[in-house]
């Protein structure tokens, strides 16, 4: 990806061609991202009115928005970044279309299958494997065979 950053429609559309190519493989990860961007020209150096400025800025700063598909470094052929600067009086508008977009892209995901999990469990429980917590219906067995024990 070049230094630059996309425009805001530019950053929708790649934004949602990301997304349905990462449901089209069905599986993976699409990571986003967000922070106020600040200027950086100032001397570093630790001040108490530099931090307390930093802090709380006079004027509402620019925010950076980025999405990656998550790659790494075995594949970074792969690894797809974007992002974007979206200016303070147009955050609104910006998240509203955040929204839409990301909406969209998660329609068709599926809900995750745990009912080989759910049966692992109550299998578990079944066989006096015990110690599950707050299951609920635990099951105790006393054996008056052996004499009991107390301390």
């Amino acid at each position: 990806m070049s230094s630059e950053h996309l425009s805001n429609d530019e950053f929708f559309n790649q934004l949602s061609t990301l997304l349905t190519t990462q449901r089209e493989k069905s599986h993976g990860s699409v990571f986003l991202t967000q922070k106020r961007l600040t200027d950086h020209t100032t001397v570093s150096g630790k001040d108490d009115d530099g931090d307390e400025e930093e802090l709380h800025p006079k004027s509402p700063s620019p925010l950076l928005v980025r999405a990656t598909n998550g790659k790494s470094k075995e594949s970074r052929a792969e690894k797809v970044k974007i992002s974007t600067v979206v200016r303070p009086d147009a955050v609104d508008g910006f998240f509203t279309r955040y929204a839409e977009v990301c909406k969209a892209g998660m329609q068709a995901l599926k809900k995750r299958d745990r009912s080989g999990r759910k049966r692992a469990k109550a299998k578990k429980r079944k066989g006096g494997g015990g110690g599950g917590g707050g299951g609920g219906g635990a099951e105790v067995v006393v054996d008056n065979t052996k004499p009991a024990i107390r301390s």
